[in-house]
């Protein structure tokens, strides 16, 4: 099993039996699983971030109007089949946050954007693994507030990697 099959099995039994799932309880009776593309080994990138002089704080709104505030942590340029495509990462209190919304997204990926958390490996490099991409849990249930990605975040292009749109 690959550390990405291993990771969605994981992500699978949470939703489906853990009592923090964000799935409501008629949810939970009919779900057999997450949708998710095919793992790309293309699309789990290390990038060099272009990191901001000064840290400027940015509020995205969120799914229910409310107000959340990150720092805008540096930008990094990568290319998804051939396609050039840019994206900033940002920084709070519980680390670095990557939300983006691409090409996809209301056809095979959820319609808000999906999620990522890069993970830092020195010298101004991350670790990005689109891979990882997941949906904020206001995909499954109304009753959460999720940030919604910034401007700057839409892509034109398509990440064909991580989780797919979430049929109820």
């Amino acid at each position: 099993m690959t550390e990405v099959e291993s990771f969605r099995a994981e992500k699978d039994k949470f939703f489906g039996k853990d009592p923090h799932s964000p799935l409501t309880p008629d949810q939970k009776r009919h779900f057999r699983g997450l949708n998710y593309f095919p793992e790309n080994p293309a699309l789990r990138l290390a990038v060099a971030v272009e990191e901001y002089a000064r840290k400027e704080v940015v509020s995205m709104q969120t799914s229910t109007g409310a107000l959340q505030t990150y720092k805008r942590y540096g930008r990094f340029k990568f290319s998804v089949e051939g396609q050039e495509a840019e994206l900033t990462i940002y920084s709070g209190e519980h680390g670095f946050f990557l939300p983006f919304v691409d090409a996809l997204a209301d056809t095979e990926t959820y319609g808000a954007g999906r999620y990522l958390e890069p993970e830092p490996l020195g010298k101004g490099k991350f670790l990005v693994n689109f891979n990882h991409a997941y949906n904020p849990f206001c995909a499954y249930n109304e009753n959460y507030s999720c940030p919604i990605p910034p401007r700057e975040n839409r892509l034109k292009v398509a990440i064909r990697a991580g989780e797919k749109i979430f049929h109820k």
